[in-house]
């Protein structure tokens, strides 16, 4: 029987599985964060490390017993990143005198990617606090959309929702733009009732823009004209990010599957992505995941250990 570890780091809870070639979940274990861009990659190598050797203390089968260990994290989706961070677990490892099987390090999204279809092709779009779509063709050949940041991109994300927010709610305050119920909504939620407070609070960090956004959905749905308006113009970004993957896959059909808190769940901003998606885009099909992101890593070290 071969044995696989599947990781998926995030930038607020770890989770790690132990699973057996048949994808049966032997062990699981949670752990904080490991986003080794935010804390560093020692600690985060210390973490993976413990959970690794604690997931298959639980289930009695020895490290050198594994025949592979993938872990997808935030901040991976750069190959030399990726590379150190892959770098540091393996010398830690030396130092514990613990022997491992392959590990390898990839992108939180591409193990969402496999987990969402069982390896199989398909399309991811995450729509969080950033947005980015992945998806994965007949051929085996992996496509990206968007993900270039809040500077730059984001679109349709939970950052430039609620970044749109905030600015009308600017224009209400000086006069350049119409009343909109997200004044009152705001200021109840963060205490911001004037020009001064609205500028103290987001340069001094105190609030987070993206946590705006449900509440741009909120009042979007109490027939608020602005609020509205925001989510027409987001969803036509996400669509953009969909008809651009959909060019992959050709006339094949695309399975797409919503990642992310503003779009997985139903809301007004997902039913409106929804309603374009058929209108605008043939040959797509909107599913669940199969599978979660550890399980999606864990397919990718049964692919690779494969092929050694």
């Amino acid at each position: 029987m071969n044995y696989f570890i599947g990781i998926d780091g995030g930038g607020t809870k770890t989770y790690c599985v132990l699973c057996d070639e048949n994808l049966q979940v032997l062990n699981s274990l949670q752990s904080g964060p490991s986003n080794f861009l935010t804390i560093g990659t020692e600690i985060v190598s210390k973490t993976i490390l413990d959970m690794i050797i604690n997931c298959c203390g639980k289930s009695k089968i020895n490290t050198n017993e594994l025949s592979g260990i993938v872990l997808g994290t935030t901040g991976a989706g750069r190959e030399n990143e990726a590379k150190k961070l892959e770098t540091s677990v393996l010398k830690l490892t030396e130092n514990h005198k613990i022997k491992l099987p392959f590990f390898k390090v990839f992108s939180d999204a591409r193990i969402a990617l496999e987990g969402a279809f069982s390896g199989n092709p398909g399309s991811i779009l995450i729509s969080g606090t950033g947005s980015i779509m992945f998806g994965k063709d007949k051929e085996g050949k992996i496509h990206r959309v968007g993900g270039f940041g809040r500077l730059i991109g984001d679109e349709g994300s939970g950052y430039s929702i609620g970044k749109k927010g905030l600015n009308a709610i600017s224009k209400y305050f000086d006069g350049r733009g119409k009343e909109t119920l997200l004044t009152k909504t705001v200021e109840d939620k963060f205490g911001i009732n004037d020009q001064s407070k609205l500028i103290t609070k987001v340069y001094n960090n105190e609030i987070n823009i993206q946590d705006v956004a449900p509440l741009v959905i909120e009042d979007a749905s109490n027939e608020d004209e602005i609020c509205n308006n925001i989510l027409d113009d987001e969803t036509s970004e996400l669509l953009l990010h969909i008809l651009a993957m959909k060019n992959n896959f050709k006339d094949d059909i695309m399975k797409l599957v919503f990642i992310g808190g503003l779009i997985s769940n139903e809301n007004l901003f997902s039913k409106m992505l929804k309603e374009k998606i058929l209108t605008f885009v043939p040959r797509v099909e909107i599913q669940n995941a199969d599978f979660p992101p550890e399980i999606g890593a864990v397919i990718i070290a049964k692919e690779l250990s494969e092929k050694l």
